[in-house]
């Protein structure tokens, strides 16, 4: 249960700050263009700079369930996450200068407006399908987190809370365009920056010294970072976080539509590359000091585990606890924390709202409207129902999110629900990209396939239990010693399943993979079997590389035919 300590200056503060990103989303409305046109609404007149932009890439989907997931994760597995830092730096090279210049190229509001011209209409309509399933997940989830934490703090119920939290979200998000939320997730991400600083600068003086606190982590095995261990049903290792978190990356930041929205409203490619160069330190700064805030937290309760001792009701409540703990006695902090969560989730949840508002208008609205009525959805009544959209997708995510309690640790189930969706959508994009051979029923046949079997990998089971570092209550005030260990350590996995068994990074691995393999394999076998003949396709749909030997291939096929032409010409003439 929560301790309830929650004082009325903590209300002032956490008032304040909602206030004032409230009045950023209202200045936006009020002034400019006063989101009066979808161009303005969804993608702020293409006239953003760089910083705002890289902080909003981060704070999209790096929010309340990174500062309350990630040091949940490094106070029961260890420090070992923090190696998916590698793969950020890997995978945003891949995402800037392969899949970045498509979406440029294409100026779409919506990033599946991309799949109908390589491959259909029912490629567009499946992956928006997928990305809007997604997305209702994951901001369901963006929900769940705060209300934790709101739970943790004030003792008020967390369907209170989400209900609270995700109405007051969902007004933001509707009255405000993408202007408003890229400048507002700049100031809610420095407050997130604030509260896992709070933690670690306490935890320092608690116990003297950053070295004490490594040390007690050290002692508690929570220091490992060397595992390199090839077994893909290793939950974390440096191959399961590189290829795992890398795929998981690339899927976000490569082709995911809340980000590629995000980049298109940046004037220049070269300044989009340079907003996602710039989201990496920003991004990497923030899992590094949340993982050690973890370290932070286990330093104070490595003897006395706060799930154990019933003080609170599950570990992703870690953080809020020790902040009401350790600066419960200091007026406005908690106050502070909070709303470094609260605003966290806000500028995550509207951005989702945002994307999905985009991707429900252009991907099914349009398409359907002018199929009916033969001409374009008026301007004027395309803004304000983009709008009801956003306050659609609010309500809905409400909903959702009283579900959210039963997929695990936030962290996991967050990284779960990206790599089930996007590992395949990451294989459609990239077979598009990469290769000139698959045609639309070979795409969607590999993303069913992938789907399927990312689908089954994540919520078939039964599946093991996660293999916990030992906690203890040897040194809770009431003497009760209850010393546990890992839970896994008294099961035998081998009895569970393989694929059940494999690392939930994997997830999106096993879908990208399968996606590409059936989906090349039965392209060629259609083409086969219904005679089709290659397409004169636009190298502007494939990555530069591919790109550019296209248009030398187009070029040189030109000349040939010229010249052909030329000739028969000539043998006419002459009388041949």
């Amino acid at each position: 249960m929560g301790t309830g300590i929650f004082g009325a200056w903590d209300y002032v503060v956490l008032i304040l700050v909602l206030m004032i990103s409230s009045a950023i989303g209202l200045y936006y409305r009020l002034t400019g263009g006063k989101q009066k046109t979808v161009q303005e609404y969804l993608l702020a007149d293409r006239d953003m700079s760089i910083t705002p932009v890289a902080f909003s890439l981060m704070a999209s989907f790096m929010s309340a369930i990174t500062l309350l997931g990630v040091s949940s994760e490094n106070y029961h597995f260890g420090i070992q996450f923090v190696i998916i830092n590698l793969s950020y730096i890997m995978f945003t090279a891949i995402a800037a200068y392969l899949y970045l210049p498509v979406f440029f190229k294409l100026q779409a509001t919506s990033a599946y407006e991309y799949l109908e011209r390589r491959y259909g209409k029912a490629a567009r309509l499946a992956a928006s399908c997928c990305y809007s399933l997604q997305m209702i997940l994951y901001m369901s989830i963006v929900l769940y987190a705060p209300a934790l934490t709101l739970e943790a703090l004030t003792g008020i119920t967390r369907h209170t809370a989400i209900l609270s939290v995700g109405l007051v979200c969902t007004f933001y998000s509707t009255i405000g365009g993408m202007k408003a939320v890229l400048m507002t997730d700049v100031f809610q991400s420095l407050l997130m920056f604030a509260a896992v600083f709070s933690v670690i600068i306490c935890a320092v003086i608690q116990k003297g010294s950053f070295a004490e606190i490594w040390r007690i982590a050290e002692k508690g095995g929570r220091t490992t970072l060397l595992n390199f261990d090839p077994d893909p049903t290793v939950r974390h290792s440096w191959f399961t976080l590189i290829i795992g978190g890398g795929v998981t990356f690339l899927s976000l930041y490569g082709v995911n539509q809340t980000q590629v929205q995000r980049y298109l409203t940046i004037r220049s490619l070269k300044n989009a590359r340079k907003a996602l160069w710039l989201n990496l330190p920003i991004l990497s700064l923030l899992s590094l000091s949340t993982s050690f805030a973890g370290l932070s937290i286990y330093s104070k309760y490595y003897n006395c585990d706060p799930v154990l001792a019933n003080n609170i009701r599950q570990d992703d409540q870690l953080m809020p606890y020790f902040v009401v703990d350790s600066m419960g006695h200091i007026p406005g902090l908690s106050g502070i924390f909070v709303a470094g969560i609260f605003s966290a989730s806000l500028s995550s949840l509207s951005a989702g709202l945002n994307s999905m508002a985009a991707v429900t208008m252009e991907d099914y609205w349009k398409p359907v409207y002018k199929s009916v009525k033969g001409r374009d959805f008026p301007e004027k009544a395309c803004t304000f129902l983009t709008k009801c959209l956003a306050l659609f997708y609010g309500i809905s995510c409400v909903a959702i999110a009283f579900l959210a309690q039963y997929l695990g640790g936030v962290l996991q189930a967050s990284l779960t629900i990206f790599g089930v969706v996007g590992g395949p959508l990451l294989g459609l994009f990239t077979l598009g990209m990469f290769t000139t051979i698959p045609n639309q029923r070979g795409a969607l046949t590999g993303l069913f396939v992938g789907l399927s079997l990312a689908l089954w990998m994540a919520f078939g089971g039964p599946k093991p239990p996660p293999p916990k570092l030992p906690v203890s209550t040897s040194g809770c005030e009431d003497g009760v010693l209850r010393n546990i260990t890992t839970s896994t350590s008294i099961h035998n996995n081998n009895d569970y399943f393989w694929l059940y068994r494999v690392s939930y990074l994997y997830n999106g691995v096993f879908g990208l993979i399968s996606t590409l393999f059936v989906g090349y394999t039965s392209s060629l076998l259609f083409k086969y079997i219904f005679k089709e003949d290659s397409e004169d396709l636009d190298p502007n749909l494939f990555v530069p590389p591919l790109a550019k030997r296209l248009k030398r291939w187009r070029r040189s096929y030109k000349i040939a035919t010229l010249e052909e032409q030329m000739e028969l010409h000539s043998n006419t003439g002459n009388g041949k």
